[in-house]
């Protein structure tokens, strides 16, 4: 029986010909991440094995991104532990205020990671780079360690779902709407410890930021990993980013999947997860009439460039609706850097929204936007878990950032062309 794509690259850096699904293995390592929340864990983790030094500076990344700029004391020193951390060991890749960005925006924007590598991460969608032909996936912080000390990890083979993705997506239908669409038809626990592997034309439609969208929330379907396959525009952006070998991976034609699926793009619809669970999904055609508080645009999901520019195309010359607060995060400083030149930070502005320096900030309800007893957002990310955002009873629908901000001009959940666009 042939391999996966994720089969292969972890037999390879296992050092065995073949692997299996189940199979427990031992692979080295090509990149380590962690951030302000999980690195002083491993750190702490670190000192208990007596372990001195790191396996290699260069193959580490400490991105300070969740709480920063520091909220509070406790924030200032969890940064401060890992920024001790990284300055004792020499850490090459150590990103804070200034130069931060979303941990699993920057990575792949500094060339950190490649088709063919293998990737940990102390934060569970770390499974963002297989939008390169890579293996990524999120662990504790307790592997975190074991992977700083040691360059290696173990881990239980997955099986896998193929997605045959086909048809050429609408105007307004991003990344984010065909993942949503997927976790909605397989469920959050749809993919579980699976790797989630992409195939089919429709791929060719799929921008980068498209690809990082979906296989950044193959871990909201349960997912182990996503992974798409390696074509000329994956190859252009790894080498317009990254001095690095890359390694192309192909599944086998007769390799083995658990289940197959074919989603064709041309039919999909902006799609929008209901509270509390990424998989309770309805298109915007359908008939509801729900009332906004707050609006998120950003996160590892949704906060690169392409989706800048859609949310801007959708609020230029518009104002954001009275009782609504509008909060725009770049994923780094390069994409604040870009949509300052390119005028969409004007058009934010000028609509009535906030926009803020690169920060996890709201996502997980650390600080930003945090939400009230019964307000409710749309947002951009990832999750919308009871309490996500804030007070147990503030509800959040996550959705593209086109529909996002078309939500923040109404005041309540909408598609763009209820705006006539």
């Amino acid at each position: 029986m042939g391999m996966t794509m994720t089969q292969k690259i972890l037999a390879a850096h296992a050092g065995l010909e073949t692997v299996t699904a189940g199979q427990l293995i031992e692979a080295d390592l090509d990149l380590v991440l962690g951030n302000d929340v999980t690195s002083p864990v491993a750190i702490g983790e670190m000192k208990k094995m007596n372990v001195e030094g790191v396996f290699d500076k260069d193959k580490i990344a400490i991105v300070l991104d969740h709480f920063t700029p520091n909220k509070d004391i406790k924030s200032a020193e969890l940064c401060k532990c890992a920024k001790d951390f990284a300055y004792a060991n020499s850490i090459t890749n150590f990103y804070e205020t200034g130069e931060v960005g979303i941990e699993h925006a920057l990575l792949p924007e500094k060339g950190l990671v490649v088709a063919g590598d293998v990737v940990i991460g102390a934060d569970s969608h770390t499974c963002t780079y297989g939008a390169l032909g890579a293996f990524s996936t999120g662990v504790g912080s307790t592997d975190m360690a074991a992977g700083m000390a040691t360059g290696k990890a173990w881990f239980k083979v997955p099986s896998a779902i193929k997605f045959h993705l086909t048809g050429k997506p609408g105007k307004w239908i991003s990344g984010k709407d065909v993942i949503l669409h997927i976790i909605g038809l397989i469920g959050v626990d749809g993919a579980l410890y699976k790797s989630m592997e992409f195939t089919g034309d429709g791929i060719q439609y799929l921008s980068m930021d498209d690809r990082f969208a979906m296989t950044n929330m193959a871990i909201e379907a349960g997912g182990k990993n996503g992974i798409f396959p390696v074509d000329d525009l994956a190859v252009e952006y790894m080498k317009e980013h990254s001095k690095k070998e890359y390694k192309i991976y192909e599944a086998d034609e007769d390799a083995e999947y658990e289940a197959e699926y074919t989603i064709d793009l041309s039919q999909l619809k902006p799609t929008v997860a209901f509270p509390h669970l990424p998989e309770n999904t309805r298109t915007i055609d359908e008939d509801f009439d729900i009332s906004i508080d707050q609006v998120v645009i950003g996160s590892c999901t949704n906060g690169r460039i392409s989706d800048l520019r859609a949310a801007a195309e959708v609020m230029k010359g518009r104002k954001v609706a009275k009782g609504v607060r509008a909060i725009i995060i770049p994923a780094t400083q390069a994409v604040y850097l870009q949509a300052m030149e390119e005028g969409l930070l004007a058009t934010f502005i000028k609509a009535g929204a906030a926009v803020s320096t690169p920060t996890c900030g709201p996502c997980l309800g650390g600080h930003m936007g945090i939400l009230a007893k019964g307000e409710r957002a749309v947002a951009t990310t990832n999750r919308n878990f009871v309490g996500r955002m804030g007070d147990p009873e503030s509800e959040v629908y996550l959705a593209s950032p086109a529909v996002a901000a078309a939500s923040a001009v109404t005041g309540k959940i909408s598609g763009p062309e209820e705006l006539g666009l």
